[in-house]
């Protein structure tokens, strides 16, 4: 009996060991619409990474960056950002550096841009019930805040954000429920 107690320590703490790593694994393997999503917020609310024809693509945990940036060091950032994304195995960089397009210039006050901003929220059907509101506005800087019940929705509060004249950037502190 004494000699048989070592080999099933052994083959206990092995098992342990392994269920550890799976479980591990198992942990870090996100869907490939949910990396997709992720990739996309984070470049559309990352300070320095303005990207315009934004597309992401994942296959396998692979994303490739698809769009227009402005200089060399936004496509680096936008790279860098891109890996940094849970569940991301390796990042295919297509973007494009163009001169950034001449958007007309809107003269408005932060507070008709934060009433626009809501306008547009109430007029998506998406965005109007789902727990995102406009925090603040400072100098065209769009603060998202609340917690959203998909992380479509919070993409698309970016997104619908994003398109409203006078708004340079949107940055977001919403929580999405049930997930990091």
């Amino acid at each position: 009996m004494r000699s048989v107690l070592p080999f099933v320590r052994a083959v206990a703490v092995g098992l342990m060991f392994s269920f550890a790593l799976t479980t591990g694994a198992l942990a870090m393997d996100r869907p490939d619409s949910w990396i997709t999503m992720k990739t996309k917020l984070a470049l559309m609310t990352t300070e320095g990474v303005d990207t315009w024809e934004l597309n992401v693509d994942t296959v396998n945990g692979v994303v490739t960056l698809h769009g227009k940036v402005a200089t060399d060091a936004a496509k680096q950032k936008a790279e860098s950002v891109a890996q940094g994304i849970e569940g991301v195995k390796s990042v295919k960089d297509l973007l494009q550096v163009v001169p950034k397009p001449q958007r007309d210039a809107v003269d408005k006050t932060d507070d008709v841009v934060k009433d626009d901003v809501k306008k547009a929220f109430d007029a998506d059907p998406v965005v109007k019930d789902s727990g995102i509101s406009v925090a603040s506005v400072n100098k065209g800087v769009v603060l998202l805040s609340g917690s959203a019940k998909t992380l479509d929705a919070h993409l698309r509060a970016v997104e619908v954000a994003r398109k409203v004249a006078g708004v340079h950037r949107v940055s977001s502190e919403v929580t999405v429920e049930g997930t990091n």
